[in-house]
């Protein structure tokens, strides 16, 4: 086969070998071109086994359970994947991915290494390029059959799912993802910034852009899911799946059946692997940029970020090597459950408004912005800090304990309990950093506990910055503090965080 072919020439995707194909009005599955693909029960007419089950490659795509609902994720987890049969059973390095996954982390080090300012020029690219595919495969799903029947099922709301706490759960959690809130990289790009960068102004604009993203993005998905639920003539419900499924799975093996499917494929796979190296791009500066800040200035050397993002990225490739065995995908979904959940992001997320609004002062924090931007913000924002969000936070988070499940791969493989309490430990790594960090600071402190604690909390006047201080008198009387000397105006707080 010439390379490049499917693409350019309009051949068949590799994914559309193991499609349905249709036979007298059903969807069959190609046994043949899918050979050791199928895993779980058997499909059959309505039943598993059993007599009537129809000759091997004419069997229609029906569950007994799911309806006549083609997912297509059998494919993918063995051909790709080629799952083990637990955790514990890591089995061998898949090389293929493995190459894969060195090709990703190869170009983040290098973008990343010379700092903002080079990665901003790349980002140019990367992060405006995805809305040109979006526009484009919008245009294209649109003009689809069915089309319309996938938007307007995105559209319509199902208001008795409001009664459900697994769904705020789960909406509070995505929010933060999104947001990429907790996490450190909106504050480590933040400090690239100049003293008097809008950062009020900035923080809007970034909620209504992702959002404005996500929510436009959505006709793009589900149209193509319309015109799919109608090529096979079942309900849009049985062919949207959740998570890495709706990406990986459902969306491209919605596109196979499209005209020139090579096509609309690569640029779908495109745009995520932009999207996916633009969120590397920002995990890995966001972590350099604080490890470099807690070094003191006398352990300062030459080339010393080239060296911490190349230590960085080689330290992540040789930890992802774990992912890319055979059992591979257990060991991410223990990650993705645990460790990087949106339980560990409300907890942090709880206790840095507590430390912001309650121990340095909402007021005080008020003031400081006022500082910089020349105004006040809507006091709504000091509400959010003091009150909304820490009590949000904490609702799901509770909400989170209180109906936690076990972790359980595709519905089928239950995790060991060894497997589950390394998932605990992968989480509370991050959770006990704020206790741990605050007990050890009460314990270098001298005094009594009431002293430690009172000096602690209390803020600490430096001489920091003082050539950005706004002059403006006007700007001056926005603030509610007493007025300090000027050797003295620049806070800096000594936080229990």
């Amino acid at each position: 086969r010439v390379p490049g072919h499917g693409v350019l020439g309009g051949g068949p995707t590799p994914l559309s070998r193991c499609s349905p194909g249709p036979l007298s009005g059903l969807h069959t599955w190609p046994e043949s071109a899918c050979a050791g693909a199928q895993e779980g029960p058997t499909w059959t007419r309505g039943r598993q086994g059993g007599r009537g089950t129809p000759p091997l490659g004419q069997r229609p795509l029906t569950s007994p359970s799911a309806g006549p609902a083609l997912t297509g994720s059998p494919s993918p987890r063995s051909k790709v994947w080629r799952l083990s049969g637990g955790l514990e059973v890591p089995g061998a390095l898949n090389w293929e991915v493995t190459l894969c996954l060195l090709a990703c982390w190869v170009p983040v080090h290098f973008c990343v290494w010379k700092g903002v300012k080079s990665t901003g020029k790349i980002v140019y690219f990367t992060a405006t390029f995805p809305y040109v595919v979006l526009v484009v495969l919008l245009v294209r799903g649109v003009l689809l059959p069915g089309a319309l029947d996938g938007i307007i099922y995105y559209l319509k709301p199902d208001w008795s799912k409001l009664g459900s706490p697994q769904v705020w759960i789960d909406a509070g959690t995505q929010i933060f993802f999104s947001y990429a809130i907790g996490l450190g990289a909106l504050t480590a790009l933040g400090s690239y910034n100049r003293f008097n960068n809008n950062c009020y102004k900035d923080a809007i604009i970034l909620a209504l852009i992702n959002s404005g993203t996500s929510f436009f993005a959505g006709f793009v998905v589900f149209s193509i899911l319309g015109f799919m639920a109608a090529e096979q003539g079942v309900h849009i419900s049985k062919v949207a799946e959740s998570g890495p499924g709706l990406a990986f799975i459902a969306y491209p093996r919605a596109v196979t059946l499209m005209p020139v499917a090579p096509l609309w494929a690569a640029l779908f796979f495109f745009m995520l692997l932009l999207l996916g190296l633009d969120s590397q791009f920002v995990g890995v500066e966001g972590f350099v940029t604080g490890l470099l800040d807690l070094l003191p200035a006398s352990y300062y050397f030459r080339f010393q970020r080239e060296i911490s993002v190349a230590l960085c990225c080689a330290l992540c490739f040789v930890i992802d090597l774990s992912m890319v065995t055979d059992g591979g995908m257990y060991v991410f979904q223990l990650f993705d459950y645990y460790s990087a959940s949106g339980t560990t992001l409300l907890w942090q997320a709880f206790w840095e408004c507590v430390v912001v609004a309650w121990v340095y002062g909402a007021d005080r924090f008020m003031d400081d912005v006022a500082c910089m931007i020349g105004y006040r913000p809507c006091p709504w924002m000091k509400w959010c800090w003091s009150f909304f969000t820490p009590l949000v936070c904490m609702g799901i988070f509770t909400f989170n304990v209180v109906y936690y499940k076990p972790l359980v791969y595709n519905n089928t493989y239950v995790y060991p309990w060894w497997g589950e309490a390394m998932g605990w430990g992968f989480a509370l790594s991050s959770m006990l950093c704020v206790p741990l960090h605050l007990l050890g600071c009460l314990l270098r402190a001298k005094g009594t506990m009431a002293e430690r604690w009172q000096h602690l909390t209390q803020p600490v006047w430096g001489l920091h910055h003082l050539e950005y201080r706004a002059q403006d008198s006007d700007v001056r009387g926005l603030t509610t503090l007493t007025p300090v000397s000027e050797s003295s105006k620049v806070v800096v707080v000594e936080s229990v965080m």
